[in-house]
Formats: structure tokens, C-alpha cells, sequence
């Protein structure tokens, strides 16, 4: 199989592209990826020696370089990761957002129907369906974002499976629950707290800290594309999910456990705009017809992440105290998270 993975240098890009090459030796990849603020080649530095991988430097908006790449031939999928990520940064500047979602996915899926790509997978979020407050959300439910960010995944995916009604172009459309594992940009809550507490600063929880969130470890995530390049259907969209609902307070309780601190160590913030206050997936469909589950409870899941982190503060350490610090303290006066 060889892919053209999108994005492939952020966080969960990065760690899908690790677990390929290690589970297939006939995988090959190439990674195209803008490398903005949270691209970062050390994220794959392991594999770049690798002679089945490769990397482009480049916009998945600009049609020439991705027709480029497509042009070798031989692919099987276009899997695509890239995307502007991080709410806060939406609500500053939506207009990076649009772009990357909206046109770079059109311009990925014009690429699909002109070089007759077998397969592309849109990689979203739980986000696009907005606060579930009650229950669980099915792949049926209808989108209600309601920040910059899950809008313009939402307007993403309504593209994508537009392509499908009209052009019958090969996609399939996944929506997952929040990630946390290895390599996570530390703007995030997990590598933000796990970061801020070894350093021995505080850490900011949003409002009252009863925010829940489903997680799901990235290797997980992993597993679950795996499961959707070989067997999900054309034209259907997979929830992904663990069940694993907890508040941002508790997880943030755990990690003070984790890590020898108390509760002084926890600093209340004011709320941001528009904050979801629940996202719930049901994910048997893909468990039912696909057969993935996830392997890695939350529990075991969160004290590997603060181990990784305690053992890479060479990976972490350079970017708190770069650009991600810089741009933090110019826009909040301090650090925030999602």
C-alpha cells in the first residue's frame, strides 16, 4: 500500500505514519505537510532515514505540488490530517482554518477524481456535532459547530461527502474523540499540564473544570484509519471513541497524582467563547463493521503519556520556550488550553 498522508508531521499525522511503517513492511508513505506551528519534522525523525518514507514540504491547497506527488503514481489513499487544530488560535484568525479545510480538502479531492486515487479518508473531529449534553452522538446526527475550528471541519466534510453524491469519488469520513499520546504540541491539555507540572508552574483549567471530553489514545486512532483504508465502505463516516468521559478537573486531579503535586498546582481561568461543555461519540458502527476496538485504557494510556514526556523534555522543551511561548504571551498574557 502506498499512501499520501496529509499533515503528517503534527501530532496524530505523525504518529499514524510511525505505526504504518512499523506494521506493514509493504506500506510506503509520503508525507506532505506546510509545516506550520505545529508541524514539526522532529516528530518523525525516527523514520526519516526510512526508505519508505518520504517528505514534501508544501500546501495541500496548492494544486501543483499535490498533483506533483499524485503524478509518481501507485497510490492507494490519500489520507488527510491537515488541518489548522487549536480553537483558541480559531477564534483569533478563522480565515487559516477555511483555508486549509476548505480549499485544501477540495483541492485534495479534485486530485482524487484526476489521478483516479483508489480511496481518501477525511480525518475530523467529534467537534462538528457540537454539545451533546445528553446520550451519545450517532454518525447520523447533524453537525452544529460552534467555533471557527469544527466550522470549518464541518464545511469540510459536507465537501467531502458532496464529492461522493456527485462525482461517486472514494471517500470515507471519520470523526474521533480528543487524542493524547506521544508527541502532542504542548498547547494541549494533556502535554500543557503533564509540561507545566514537571516544570513546576501551575496549570490553567478552564471555568469550573467540569468540561467532559472523550478520549482516545492515538495509537488507538491509528488502528481505527488502519481498520477504515482496508475495509470501511465508500461513502460512509466512522465515529471514534472510547467511552472514556471524564472532566477536564479529574484528568487534571490524575495528573497531579502522576506527578507528586497537589492541588496548589491548579489555577481556575476565565472560560473561552462558545466552549462546548460535552462531546459524547457512539462508535459501534465501527466496532461492529469494521471489528476495531481500542486497546489502550485511559488509565494505562495517561501514565505512558506523562512517562513519554518525562523522558523527551529534549522534543518538548525547545517549543515552550520558541514560538508556542511567544505567541501565547502576546495574545493571553500566559499559557492557555483547549
Amino acid at each position: 500500500m502506498k499512501l499520501l498522508v496529509t499533515g503528517g508531521s503534527g501530532f496524530v499525522g505523525s504518529n499514524f505514519i510511525r505505526y504504518m511503517l512499523g506494521a506493514y513492511p509493504d506500506v510506503s508513505v509520503v508525507n506532505l505537510d506546510k509545516l506550520t506551528y505545529a508541524g514539526n519534522p522532529a516528530n518523525l525523525a525516527d523514520v526519516e532515514n526510512e526508505p519508505r518514507y518520504s517528505f514534501v514540504k508544501g500546501d495541500i491547497a496548492d494544486a501543483a505540488i499535490v498533483e506533483s506527488i499524485l503524478s509518481e503514481g501507485g497510490f492507494d489513499a490519500i489520507v488527510n490530517y491537515a488541518a489548522e487544530s487549536h480553537v483558541d488560535r480559531s477564534i483569533l484568525d478563522p480565515k487559516a482554518f477555511l483555508t486549509t479545510a476548505v480549499f485544501g480538502t477540495y483541492t485534495l479531492l479534485e486530485a482524487t477524481r484526476k489521478f483516479a486515487i483508489p480511496r481518501f479518508v477525511q480525518i475530523s473531529t467529534d467537534e462538528v456535532y457540537g454539545a451533546i449534553m445528553e446520550g451519545e452522538t450517532l454518525e447520523s446526527a447533524p453537525f452544529e459547530p460552534r467555533s471557527p475550528y469544527s466550522a470549518a471541519k464541518a464545511a469540510a466534510d459536507h465537501l467531502v461527502a458532496s464529492y461522493w453524491s456527485t462525482y461517486q469519488t472514494p471517500v470515507v469520513i471519520t470523526h474521533a474523540a480528543n487524542m493524547y499520546g506521544p508527541y502532542h504540541y504542548p498547547e494541549k491539555l494533556f502535554p500543557l499540564f503533564i509540561t507545566n507540572l514537571i516544570e513546576g508552574k501551575k496549570v490553567p483549567v478552564y471555568g469550573d473544570g467540569m468540561l467532559v471530553r472523550e478520549w482516545l489514545h492515538v495509537d488507538d486512532h491509528a488502528r481505527a484509519i488502519d481498520a477504515v483504508l482496508r475495509r470501511g465502505v465508500l461513502g460512509e463516516s466512522y465515529n471514534i471513541g472510547t467511552g472514556d468521559r471524564l472532566p477536564n478537573i479529574e484528568i487534571t486531579k490524575k495528573l497531579l497524582a502522576l506527578l507528586g503535586k497537589d492541588e496548589s498546582s491548579i489555577e481556575h481561568v476565565k472560560d473561552r467563547p462558545g466552549h462546548d461543555r460535552r462531546y459524547a461519540l457512539n462508535s459501534q458502527k465501527i466496532r461492529r463493521e469494521l471489528g476495531w476496538e481500542p486497546k489502550i485504557g485511559f488509565d494505562e494510556g495517561l501514565a505512558t503519556t506523562v512517562e513519554w514526556f518525562k523522558a523527551n523534555e529534549a522534543w518538548w522543551k525547545p517549543i515552550k520556550s520558541g514560538e508556542y511561548q511567544k505567541y501565547y504571551d502576546a495574545q493571553y498574557g500566559g499559557d492557555r488550553v483547549s
